[in-house]
């Protein structure tokens, strides 16, 4: 069993990815409203062909998905997702906090907690929350 977090937004999804490509050093796969095939009969609202109808990166081992939501089912934006990454040290931890608070609301900043020997909470810019660690304490 995977967990894949799916981030949705309201057609700002390919900032947020190239946001999130800069923070974690990835580079994201996507496909555009625009680039879906003709043969599935689907064909894009007007308005949204350069919106992006999927992206997604690998963080390790795991995958985080995203899209913009077409105009007729808008994405509520707020608390309901949050994205827990398990990094390497806690200077990975410190410096992806720093990256990702930057127009964005603190949590907690990093510390030591007992579950974690540094764990991090803040909503970014774009009103996704992140939950930062290392070394959760059932590893």
């Amino acid at each position: 069993m995977k967990v894949i977090p799916y981030l949705q937004f309201n057609g700002n999804c390919a900032e947020a990815t190239a946001f999130y490509e800069k923070v974690f050093g990835v580079k994201a796969e996507f496909v555009y409203y625009k680039d879906a095939p003709p043969s599935y009969g689907y064909q894009p609202v007007e308005g949204t062909e350069n919106l992006v109808m999927h992206a997604q990166f690998k963080l390790g081992d795991d995958t985080v998905m995203f899209c913009d939501m077409p105009p007729e089912a808008p994405v509520k934006i707020g608390n309901n997702i949050a994205v827990s990454v398990s990094l390497d040290n806690i200077d990975s931890v410190k410096s992806v906090f720093e990256a990702l608070k930057a127009g964005g609301k603190v949590g907690m900043e990093p510390q030591e907690t007992f579950w974690s020997k540094c764990f991090a909470s803040l909503e970014d810019k774009f009103g996704i929350g992140w939950m930062l660690s290392f070394e959760y304490c059932n590893e």
